[in-house]
């Protein structure tokens, strides 16, 4: 290769990758990760077998119940299930032969199609924390969510590149009914961001405002041939599913939006204290509950979910960043795979009350294994503190900083000429250094992961700057993040029609408690 050209490819080179790097600085969403890491895997095919075994013993000889929603019972009866009351006997096979029809793998689409995310196969998919009643940062402290805390929430996961999801119930906004507050947590996913969203299941009633708001932000036609709500459906361990889970599910089938299918399990509670055990118990509750879905309509889209926590054996309260969590991660994650459907787990738990080291420590113990384990959808990817009770906009911008981490991770070691970097061997001298060489000027803005929340400056310079630790920093960057905040457009006419839908709806019952 003569001089010129060699020069002009590393021009090029270099302007890529500064493109790249000023693109990831921009807030361009990466839409999901494509793996090139391999799987970890701590069953072998015995193992894996036993544990099929066993789960079908527990659906034919214990059985699992579906309280209170007769009309599951009834499919479940007319497909061939023994019902004895309310308990659900799974002939051998039957159940494995119900989740058959699940896709391996589908896609749910985003108002914006550039944030469409793929779930299965290869992919991984981050959605932030889910569930939490408290909200905490290091100004006010702990306190009860509200809807501005929600409304925060979503903008901080819509302006987090590393962050492919919207979400669900990003926070509980406790400030609105219990009864409407639905309709406007649905709305600030569909307003304030234009990624992939989650419903609500705290009811069917709810699920289906979920699914009437979807349809007037897709169109009706468009949302029954395709998925745009991924839900989350949580089992009530040991082996119960009730009727709240059970009829939103239904909803979500029905219109062929997406379940995620969970086991929530504090091993040594809600299931055996033993991996093995727990992971039968999950594989059952899953199979059953699964099946119940492609009864309702076959074909419609499940991922295989569990979230398993260990427990101190000596308060009772739920432990994270354990390695029996981890084994429970992996075992999940090849029953997923052996059953071909998607799979969800992990994310960045911790126990910690405070975006402390402990918090750190749990997080990234829980989030290595998952991305290791093959997940495809990780709920909980950021933000979640104190076992779950609480949101943390410190933590949500410390654990989102690791998904860009996972981003690099994921990638693999690169085998192409560039990342051979054998011209830089050529160019650089024995004794010399490679920063001036040409490889590394064309790579530099791109070659490593760069942190935006730590500090790896001098001492003195950390000490002239403030002497601000981790969190604060972190504090720091979710208020200029949420000052320089801009809402995504949408279509006039399209916020007119769902505003008039959530009005009508809150007008046409009284506040409610539950």
């Amino acid at each position: 290769m003569d001089d010129v050209a060699h020069e002009a490819k590393h021009d090029r080179r270099g302007r890529e990758a500064r493109r790249a790097a000023r693109a990831q600085r921009s807030g361009v969403s990466i839409p999901y990760i494509t793996r090139n890491s391999p799987l970890v895997e701590f069953l072998n095919e015995e193992g894996l077998a036993i544990i099929e075994r066993n789960a079908e013993i527990l659906l034919e000889e214990i059985g699992i119940e579906f309280r209170d929603y007769p009309s599951a019972l009834k499919r479940l009866k007319d497909a061939g299930c023994d019902i004895k009351g309310e308990r659900v006997h799974f002939p051998r096979g039957l159940a494995k032969k119900l989740i058959s029809t699940v896709p391996s793998e589908y896609i749910q689409h985003a108002r914006n199609s550039e944030r469409n995310v793929h779930i299965g196969g290869k992919l991984t998919v981050f959605a932030p924390v889910y569930g939490s009643p408290f909200v905490h940062d290091l100004d006010k402290g702990r306190r009860y969510g509200t809807i501005e805390d929600f409304q925060n929430f979503v903008k901080l996961a819509y302006m987090s590149p590393s962050m492919h999801h919207s979400g669900g119930t990003v926070c509980e906004p406790v400030d609105l009914p219990v009864n409407k507050r639905h309709l406007e947590m649905v709305y600030a996913h569909m307003r304030y961001s234009d990624k992939a969203y989650m419903g609500s299941v705290t009811h069917p009633d709810r699920a289906q405002d979920s699914v009437n708001l979807s349809k007037i932000l897709f169109g009706e036609e468009f949302i029954q041939n395709n998925t745009v709500i991924t839900s989350l459906i949580n089992a009530n361990s040991p082996m119960v599913w009730d009727n709240t889970m059970l009829g939103a599910a239904e909803v979500y089938a029905r219109n062929n939006q997406a379940c995620i299918i969970t086991p929530f399990i504090l091993s040594g509670a809600m299931s055996p204290v033993t991996i093995a055990g727990t992971l039968t118990q999950v594989l059952a509750e899953v199979w059953a509950g699964t099946s119940f879905v492609q009864l309702v309509r076959p074909g419609a889209p499940v991922i295989f979910g569990t979230f398993v926590s260990t427990l101190s054996m000596q308060s009772g309260a739920p432990t994270f960043g354990t390695p029996e969590g981890s084994l429970a991660i992996f075992g999940a994650a090849q029953l997923a795979r052996r059953m071909k459907m998607p799979f969800r787990t992990g994310g960045s738990l911790c126990a910690s009350k405070l975006p402390d080291a402990q918090a750190a420590y749990e997080s990234a113990n829980t989030l290595m294994p998952t991305l290791l384990a093959g997940t495809n959808f990780v709920l909980h990817a950021a933000g979640w503190m104190e076992g779950g009770l609480a949101s943390s906009y410190e933590k949500f911008i410390m654990d989102v900083d690791q998904l860009g981490a996972m981003h690099v991770m994921a990638k693999g070691i690169d085998l192409s000429e560039n990342g051979q970097a054998m011209e830089a061997f050529r160019e650089v001298p024995p004794g010399g250094h490679f920063l001036g060489c040409a490889h590394t000027q064309a790579n530099f803005e791109s070659a490593f992961y760069r942190s935006p929340v730590a500090d790896n400056n001098s001492f003195e310079q950390w000490d002239s700057e403030g002497r601000l630790d981790h969190s604060q920093r972190a504090n720091k960057i979710w208020k200029r993040m949420l000052a320089e905040y801009e809402a995504p457009a949408i279509d006039p006419g399209t916020d007119e029609a769902l505003r008039d839908y959530i009005d009508r709806k809150k007008a046409s019952m009284p506040d409610a408690a539950y």
